[in-house]
């Protein structure tokens, strides 16, 4: 596009950091202005609309409208467009800047600034303050998209772009770079200090020159009506313990606010905004006029115009209507009514000296500055961070007789919040919605936070000490590795590379010799929790690329320097493997149980009802050879915003699905129970469903190709081939004919045939084998699963190059003994080798030329599954056929 290439140009020309830095830091502060001044201008023109309709018609009836429809229209926009824009905004970034991958871009600004106009116009009593963060950090990252440079910088860019939005909603340039300094990024480095003062400051001036004062304070007459005098200091003191005490208060009730809204009124967020809209809108309406302006409110209660009633009344409402409004996900903050709810609570203060001490003739302090002071002290106690809570307030009203009472007030309120409720509400928020931001790295970074447990590959192929050197050479042919542990009797034993057969060329070694006769017997290891920097010390020390992780003398993994390396990579680019969001486990909303008669359970996930039937007809003709039960399940997914036990859900489809899959049971007279689960992750609930009911075998669906960069057979089966512990079979489905398909009942006699529709046929079977586990149970599964064919007939083969000029047929050998010895087995079985340059070809031309209907796929030695992981032989063989493909993988010893 021809935008990037002026950006490129402009990136050339602001060379070196600094001058980009400086320069981004600009645009940032500008653009913040613009937004606020916009958020401010738009909120302001529709609360204006709002209270003048107010005037003109019964305000029972028009601020409870105004606030339903606006409150739908705000929640529709956020849920539709931008989920991440609900709420105050402040903790989005506050994650993103800890590096979790939280969406914040322009489309995240656009809807949060639209939203954030629609609902805080319709009354709903929250701040912009927040909502300008956010639009500010979002507007700073996607320049950052424009001006790449690297992740960390891409940070310090977004930390900048928060403190200009605060500066421009406050007008308060120092209290934007404290509150990134002291809550946001907790860095006092300085490009990190040099570019938030840089946007803060041009923010705040742009703002104030196009918007005017945030809170349209006149300064000349707070500064004559504010004093302070040494009697008042233990005044000054209640208040900051009631605004602590009241501000953990103020913060657990936002938490209780946010649940109730998500486990009792188990709406959408439209109908939860415009529910709160409405609500707020009633309570508005029995309130004073003055209440229907926030703005006007916190000005009524600093200039000392309020009387005691006001302000009692203007504390408990705003206090109820702010639970109100940001329990139902409203997008807008909590920055103003944390400061209308200090300012109340210090006016009664002040109020309540001046009652106190004046029959006395003690001079006290004015209300109006224990309004000002409370503003701070409320604040701090809401936020945590009272540097902020001080020169937030003093830089509003510039009136330096506030600083000692903004300080005495601000830090006893800080003392008595965090021993009530330790920890900031942004932090709580955060995790109410599962996501734990830890503390700051050491300096060693995920160096020394990560260890081989979390980077290393699970799935190791290994070699047997007895293994002939032939084969050893094949293996490595055959791979891409370049060095394979060496087990016996499970343990670890040895390693060989490819170092290790480059030295024997001289040796003149027979093709029979064994392995441990030339591997690296006692080779260097790691334990699961050696940090990265020992395991990259080891590599380094021993100039080796890869080391086993053995727990004992058990292997349980293998890490190289290319997984390190991918580790800091994923850190750097905020993609962690060890993710910060703690998941969530699925929900079970719907569950049928059959009598427990079976020796074992098979696990049939259902998505498709278009394929349900045959999947279900295949588990049934494995389950009746093997006496299993069945457990069906269908997979809900939800929105990572809401919780799966407090999601509703609509089940009909899914329960008629199963109810299908009962009538099929019932008619093979095979126990089949079935469950409905929601949750965030379809491959998490499938885990969870195999370790909760004891799974031994899960059959389930298989596209047969993946488009997921990084995957090879899909996100979910990628994740359930790697972890599940049970065997898993799963079908790619091929081309369909018009045979009438058969029920798993093995006699002829009890087969009802099902009606002459379209159906897949599964007579010839082809069977590569190489050996190993995973071939034994393919072999295993075969009489069960060819009593779904009408004579069928069976093709064991093995693959052999074409310069191999007799050919081993002892696996073939082995694999008949093995079949015939089923007394089940009714099918016709041939063993027949096949020449081809590699193994996806060979079976693929097998295939095409004599017209087999089903494929299965076993494994070679550790298995065809871990030259799939590593060449994908089963996509390829899955795209190059119409037939039926069954890839098998055996249980998983944990």
């Amino acid at each position: 596009m021809w935008y990037l290439l002026i950006f490129q140009r402009f990136r050339q020309l602001l060379q070196p950091r600094r001058r980009l830095a400086i320069f981004e830091a600009c645009l940032i502060g500008l653009v913040s202005a613009l937004a606020a001044v916009l958020l401010k201008s738009g909120v302001g023109l529709l609360g204006a609309w709002r209270v003048q309709t107010s005037l003109l018609l019964p305000a029972w009836f028009v601020l409870p409208s105004i606030g339903l429809a606006f409150g739908f229209l705000a929640g529709w926009l956020v849920e539709r467009v931008a989920p991440e824009t609900s709420g105050s905004g402040i903790p989005q970034v506050k994650a993103v800047l800890a590096r979790i991958p939280i969406a914040l871009d322009l489309r995240v600004a656009l809807v949060k600034l639209v939203g954030g106009i629609l609902a805080l116009g319709s009354g709903l009593a929250l701040g912009r303050e927040g909502p300008t963060v956010q639009v500010s950090a979002a507007l700073a990252s996607q320049l950052s998209r424009w001006f790449p440079t690297s992740p960390e910088h891409r940070r310090q860019l977004i930390a900048a772009g928060a403190g200009a939005g605060l500066a421009a909603a406050f007008n308060t340039p120092i209290a934007g770079v404290l509150f990134v300094v002291e809550e946001l990024l907790q860095d006092f480095s300085e490009f990190t200090l040099g570019t938030a003062i840089l946007a803060s400051f041009i923010g705040a001036v742009v703002s104030r020159i196009l918007g005017g004062r945030s809170l349209d304070l006149n300064l000349a007459l707070t500064a004559s009506k504010t004093d302070f005098f040494v009697q008042d200091i233990p005044f000054y003191l209640v208040l900051g313990v009631v605004a602590g005490l009241m501000g953990a208060l103020f913060n657990r009730g936002i938490i209780a606010s946010l649940t109730f809204y998500r486990r009792s009124l188990r709406f959408g967020l439209p109908a939860r905004v415009a529910l709160a809209g409405f609500v707020s809108g009633i309570i508005i309406a029995l309130l004073p006029l003055a209440f229907r302006d926030n703005t006007g409110l916190r000005e009524i209660l600093i200039t000392g115009e309020a009387s005691w009633s006001i302000a009692a009344i203007a504390f408990f409402s705003q206090f109820i209507l702010t639970l109100v409004a940001y329990g139902s996900g409203v997008p807008g903050g909590l920055f103003a009514p944390a400061l209308t709810l200090g300012a109340a609570l210090g006016y009664l203060v002040g109020m309540g000296e001046h009652s106190l001490l004046v029959p006395f003739g003690i001079a006290t302090g004015l209300p109006i500055t224990y309004a000002l002071a409370g503003m701070g002290a409320f604040f701090t106690a809401v936020a945590r961070v009272p540097m902020t809570g001080i020169v937030i307030v003093f830089e509003m009203t510039t009136d330096f007789n506030l600083v000692l009472p903004l300080m005495i007030g601000s830090v006893t309120s800080y003392l008595v919040a965090e021993k009530l409720a330790p920890g900031s509400l942004y932090d709580k928020l955060l995790a109410w919605n599962g996501i734990t931001i830890e503390k700051a790295a050491p300096a060693g970074g995920i160096m020394t936070n990560l260890t081989a447990k979390d980077v290393m590959q699970q799935q190791v192929e290994t070699l047997d000490t007895e293994m002939p050197l032939d084969e050893v050479m094949q293996a490595f042919a055959r791979s891409h590795h370049r060095g394979f542990p060496v087990v016996e009797e499970n343990k670890l034993v040895g390693i060989v590379t490819q170092s290790d057969l480059l030295n024997i060329r001289d040796r003149n070694l027979a093709n029979d010799t064994p392995l441990g006769e030339i591997m690296t017997a006692a080779p260097v290891t790691v334990t699961p929790i050696h940090t990265l920097s020992n395991v990259l010390y080891l590599l380094d020390r021993y100039q080796i690329s890869r080391l086993p992780v053995v727990d004992g003398r058990k292997l349980i993994g293998i890490i190289t320097r290319a997984d390190i390396i991918r580790a800091e990579a994923d850190h750097l680019n905020c993609d962690d493997r060890t993710p910060k969001l703690r998941p969530q486990p699925s929900y079970i909303v719907y569950q049928t149980r059959s009598p427990s008669t079976g020796r074992g359970r098979l696990l049939v996930p259902v998505a498709n009802p278009e394929t349900a039937a045959i999947l279900l007809q295949m588990a049934a003709a494995i389950a009746r050879d093997r006496h299993y039960e069945i457990e069906c399940v269908q997979v809900m997914l939800v929105s990572r915003h809401s919780s799966p036990s407090e999601t509703q859900v609509r089940t009909a489809k899914s329960r008629r699905l199963l109810r299908n899959a009962e009538v099929l049971a019932k008619k093979w007279q095979i126990p089949l129970h079935t469950q409905i689960r929601v949750t965030h992750d379809v491959a998490q609930a499938i885990l969870e469903t195999i370790n909760e009911e004891h799974i031994d075998l899960i059959l389930m669906g298989w596209k047969g190709n993946t488009s997921t960069p990084g995957r090879i057979f899909g996100n979910v089966v990628d994740t359930i081939i790697r972890q599940a512990s049970c065997e898993v079979v799963l079908v790619k489905l091929g081309r369909t004919t018009h045979t009438p398909l058969l029920t798993p009942n093995s006699p002829q006699a009890k087969r009802p045939a099902t009606a002459n529709t379209t159906q897949h046929s599964f007579n010839r079977w082809l069977v590569p084998m190489a050996g190993g586990p995973n071939s034994r149970m393919a072999i295993k599964l075969l009489p069960a699963l060819v009593t779904l064919g009408n004579e069928p007939q069976i093709r064991l083969t093995q693959v052999f190059k074409p310069s191999e000029l007799k050919p081993d047929m002892t696996v073939l050998e082995h694999g008949i003994r093995q079949l015939m010895g089923r007394r089940k087995l009714s099918s016709t079985v041939v063993a027949l080798p096949v020449q081809a340059d590699s193994v996806a070809e060979g079976v693929i031309k097998l295939v095409k030329t004599e017209g087999y209907d089903v494929v299965v796929l076993g494994a070679s030695r550790e298995g065809l599954l871990q030259q799939a992981i590593q060449g994908n032989i089963p996509e390829a063989i899955a795209n190059g056929v119409e037939s039926t493909v069954i890839l098998v993988r055996g249980a998983i010893n944990n």
